[in-house]
């Protein structure tokens, strides 16, 4: 039977046992798991504001990308308007200055055309001028006789007049 002593279950051991791993549970809980348990959650507290922040950051970032966008892509609208208003004016400008050297060009094809007609008649006065001299002086010659003025004159330009006429007509 001795042998059963040692196999045997002592159940004051047992509850005597329990007892103490219950005041051993609730020490331990008391005094460990309660300060390590407030630790953890003040640690999750933590990261928990700093995952609310990094998310308020990227927030932010992303609404300042965008706004950042909205003005580049107006820059971008405002520069095509301005590049567009400098062709227009550009052009309108090298239009306005081609127009300008078209009409001053033309008032000076025109003064050169009133300076070339009026050459032309001074000539003609000229020639009709010496003519009537000349023709004067021959004709008096000839008949030996002194011949009017006025009457040659009148002969030469009607002359003249018929050369004129034949001239512009073979042109």
């Amino acid at each position: 039977m001795q042998s059963l002593d040692i196999i045997s279950v002592n159940v004051w051991n047992i509850l005597i046992s329990l007892v103490n791993l219950y005041i051993l549970y609730r020490i331990v809980r008391r005094f460990l798991f309660k300060p390590v348990q407030k630790v953890l959650d003040q640690r999750q507290q933590e990261i928990d504001d700093q995952y609310a922040r990094a998310e308020k950051a990227e927030a932010d970032a992303e609404e300042s990308k965008k706004a950042w966008q909205a003005r580049m892509d107006a820059a971008g609208r405002e520069a095509d308007e301005l590049l567009h208003t400098a062709s227009e004016n550009a052009r309108s400008a090298g239009d306005a200055m081609i127009k300008d050297a078209r009409d001053k060009a033309e008032v000076i094809v025109r003064q050169a055309e009133e300076a070339a007609r009026l050459e032309r008649r001074k000539a003609e006065e000229g020639i009709r001028s010496e003519l009537a001299g000349l023709s004067t002086a021959l004709a008096a010659k000839m008949i030996g006789r002194e011949v009017r003025e006025a009457d040659h004159r009148a002969m030469i330009d009607e002359f003249i007049e018929e050369l004129g006429d034949s001239g512009e007509q073979d042109q």
